[in-house]
């Protein structure tokens, strides 16, 4: 195997995982978006300064949220350059550790493109991003890991962050939309801020079930395979696979797509046309490093797996 090749598989997978599958979810996150920023846009034309509004978006960790909210980002920065407001933006960030009032702010100043130094008040810090908002024309501000503001920050944090998130929505000259995606955590957050709450649309996207959604799973392993240019080979279109791949993936979407590119990289590597569920089981031997009799892609009753679980081997006697 040469470096060429390895890097020509590199590059192919990258192109496949830019390219994004639409998937019933997706739509009610993309509709409520929508409605946000027309109504944001709406203000702006006609020169009002209304009280912005957020979206909230939460799910177990692997369940595809920051891959559908890069999307909805991506395409809403090219909806809004082709409608002529391309001086307008949509700050995406991820929420730093520890997630204090200070460091979420300077965090924020250099997404910005600002540089200040960390000797700097946490009030003159966010003044100076309110200003650096209202002059970049920023429409909405997105902090993934969300659920983050709470976990090493003291209650008295929490309240100093979700406050200046509510007055940042509410900014008498430059009002901005927040958009959160976190783990289920998030919601906790906003629970203890009702006020937070009010202000914010809220998406959720469920765990998958291997009874109800194995044929969806086939489709979009049928949808990429067309575009990667490999044959499916019969058993991976059996519902069994799908169910299979969707234990796998713990029941989330991302993963599913994650060990879908993961099997499909096996295959390019090894100079294949078809993948097969021999490309799967050795994607997830190599994501788990596990024992074939922990590999749900091998074994015949691989609902008993712990699909969270890495190392996994049956114990040996010394």
């Amino acid at each position: 195997m040469t470096n060429d090749h390895i890097d020509q598989t590199v590059l192919r997978i990258a192109m496949l995982r830019d390219h994004f599958i639409r998937h019933d979810r997706f739509t009610p996150l993309e509709q409520v978006f929508s409605r946000l920023a027309e109504k944001r846009l709406a203000d702006i034309r006609t020169e009002r300064v209304n009280e912005a509004h957020g979206l909230a978006l939460s799910g177990p960790s692997g369940a595809g949220k920051s891959a559908a909210i890069a999307h909805l980002v991506k395409a809403e920065r090219m909806r809004l350059d082709d409608a002529g407001y391309g001086d307008a933006t949509i700050i995406s960030l991820r929420v730093p550790s520890p997630a204090t009032l200070k460091f979420v702010g300077q965090t924020l100043l250099r997404a910005l493109g600002y540089q200040i130094s960390s000797e700097r008040q946490a009030w003159y810090i966010w003044d100076l991003v309110r200003h650096h908002l209202r002059e970049r024309r920023v429409l909405f501000v997105h902090l993934d890991e969300a659920q983050d503001l709470a976990s090493r920050g003291t209650k008295h944090e929490l309240n100093s962050v979700a406050s200046m998130l509510k007055n940042l929505m509410s900014d008498d000259d430059w009002p901005v939309g927040i958009i959160l995606s976190g783990t289920e955590d998030l919601e906790d957050i906003l629970n203890h801020d009702s006020q937070l709450a009010r202000r914010m649309k809220t998406v959720h996207f469920e765990s998958l079930s291997p009874a109800a959604h194995a044929n969806d799973v086939l489709d979009l392993l049928e949808s990429y395979c067309e575009r990667a240019e490999l044959i499916p080979a019969p058993d991976l279109l059996g519902l069994e696979h799908g169910e299979r791949l969707i234990h796998a993936a713990a029941n989330q979407f991302g993963l599913v797509i994650e060990l879908i590119l993961e099997a499909m990289e096996e295959a390019f590597l090894q100079k294949e046309t078809a993948l097969s569920c021999m490309h799967f089981s050795r994607a997830y031997q190599l994501r788990t490093s596990c024992d074939d009799e922990f590999n749900p892609f091998i074994i015949p009753d691989f609902h008993r797996i712990d699909a969270r679980q890495v190392f996994a081997r049956e114990a040996r006697r010394s």
